[in-house]
C-alpha cells in the first residue's frame, strides 16, 4: 500500500462521510469527523457489498463502486450513532 492509497481513502473517506452527512441531515461532523465517518462507512459499505457478493477493489480507492458503498456504508454508521445517542442535536 503506497501513499497515494492513504491519500485516496482518506479523500474517498471525507467525500463519503460528508455526502451522508448532507444525506441524512443536521449538517456534517466537521473536517476530522467527516474522514472518520466515512472511513469507518467504507469499512461497512465493503462488507455490505461482500455481502451481496460485489467486487469492491480495496486497492482502487477512487472508483464509482469503492464510493458508492463507503457513502452506503456511512449513512449506515450515522443511523447507528444516531440510534446511540439520541440527544445529539445539530443546527
Amino acid at each position: 500500500m503506497s501513499v497515494w492509497d492513504i491519500i485516496g481513502w482518506i479523500i474517498i473517506g471525507l467525500l463519503a462521510g460528508w455526502l451522508a452527512s448532507v444525506i441524512m441531515g443536521r449538517g456534517g461532523y466537521g473536517l476530522v469527523g467527516d474522514i472518520v465517518v466515512g472511513l469507518v462507512g467504507a469499512v461497512i459499505g465493503g462488507l455490505v457489498a461482500r455481502l451481496f457478493n460485489i467486487g469492491v477493489s480495496s486497492s482502487d480507492p477512487f472508483s464509482w463502486t469503492s464510493l458508492i458503498f463507503a457513502i452506503i456504508g456511512a449513512i449506515i454508521f450515522i443511523a447507528i450513532l444516531r440510534a446511540v445517542s439520541p440527544g445529539r442535536t445539530r443546527a
